[in-house]
């Protein structure tokens, strides 16, 4: 859980300096960052780069994925969360252990995969 708690920093940090160049007002920016962060797109995110993932990886993805949680956050859906929390923790596994081409090549791919259409009507 340490590890998703140090991801979801990265991802947030990640996600608000590539949405603050648009121009857009703060209140505007917070919500095109909600897409990005929110449980259900990280979620997806998770699903569709998990085949490319290695297998210390997926390792990592897995454990955190199956954590024990105390509380889920109102909007989210339990499976989401989970998904989110293994995508977090894979974010900060790379981090933390300064596999930073890694970390940079999956945080766009990241990007790339919310902007590609996925139903951001969810919340």
């Amino acid at each position: 859980m340490a590890l998703a708690f140090v991801g979801d920093a990265v991802f947030n940090l990640f996600v608000r300096t590539m949405v603050v160049g648009s121009g857009k007002k703060v209140k505007d920016l917070h919500q095109e960052t909600v897409k990005y962060v929110r449980a259900s797109a990280q979620a997806e995110v998770l699903k569709k780069i998990e085949e490319y993932l290695t297998p210390e990886e997926r390792d990592v993805v897995r454990k955190a994925r199956n954590a024990k949680v105390n509380s889920v956050p109102k909007n989210a859906d339990i499976m989401d969360y989970h998904y989110s929390t293994g995508f977090e923790a894979l974010l900060g596994y790379l981090y933390l252990s300064g596999k930073n081409d890694r970390l940079n090549k999956i945080l766009m791919a990241s990007f790339a995969l919310v902007n590609s259409g996925q139903d951001t009507s969810r919340s």
